[in-house]
């Protein structure tokens, strides 16, 4: 009985201790772990920790035509464990980004110029798609995968939020076809024809 009630104390005292903190600045010089960086000094920090000034336009010169500029832990120390971050996205003439998830975090996007279409499809293959102008906002579920493009005919700005400090990302073209999946194995699952798979391949990086 006591060994219970011992580990149900130690649990609340650790709680209490970790909700007792008011921020836990990332110590960017201790690697990463599942839950995040350990805390910096609180000695060490200072109002910099929980400034950033780096969104600024990306180099959208790429085959996608699209640049996202992060603020996630590794450039803003002081989202770290706050469940919050933030990202610039450009989107020149015919930029896109490609079907994609972040398996640690939703996502909102907010529409500052141009005309996104943007959507995502849900894990019964339903899809949610709209057309974004200026002020318009589209969340995306955590997981799912999800799209932007630029349908206008002038360069696109917005800006996107996450649930998470570190939200992580998984592009499906770069998956299927930017590495050294074999492509007997990409025929198989996608039903797609060797010259096809070969061709994807050539423009996303990939071999095999």
């Amino acid at each position: 009985m006591i060994l219970p009630i011992f580990l149900m104390f130690s649990f609340l005292l650790s709680s209490s201790s970790c909700n007792a903190l008011d921020f836990c600045v990332a110590d960017l010089k201790t690697p990463q772990g599942l839950a995040g960086y350990s805390c910096k000094k609180l000695e060490l920090v200072t109002v910099d920790d929980f400034v950033f000034s780096g969104l600024h336009a990306g180099n959208t010169s790429n085959l996608i035509k699209a640049a996202v500029t992060p603020a996630f832990t590794a450039q803003f120390p002081g989202v770290n464990g706050l469940g919050i971050s933030i990202a610039r996205l450009d989107l020149a003439v015919g930029g896109v980004v490609p079907m994609h998830t972040h398996p640690d975090s939703s996502e909102i996007i907010v529409v500052i110029q141009g005309i996104i279409d943007a959507g995502f499809v849900s894990s019964a293959n339903k899809v949610y798609f709209r057309t974004l102008k200026t002020g318009d906002i589209m969340v995306f579920p955590q997981g799912l995968l999800h799209f932007q493009i630029n349908a206008g005919t002038t360069p696109a700005l917005a800006y996107v939020s996450f649930s998470s400090p570190s939200p992580g990302v998984q592009i499906l073209d770069f998956a299927l076809f930017g590495n050294d999946l074999p492509s007997n194995i990409i025929e198989e699952t996608t039903f797609l024809d060797d010259a096809q798979v070969k061709k994807l391949k050539g423009v996303l990086g990939g071999t095999g």
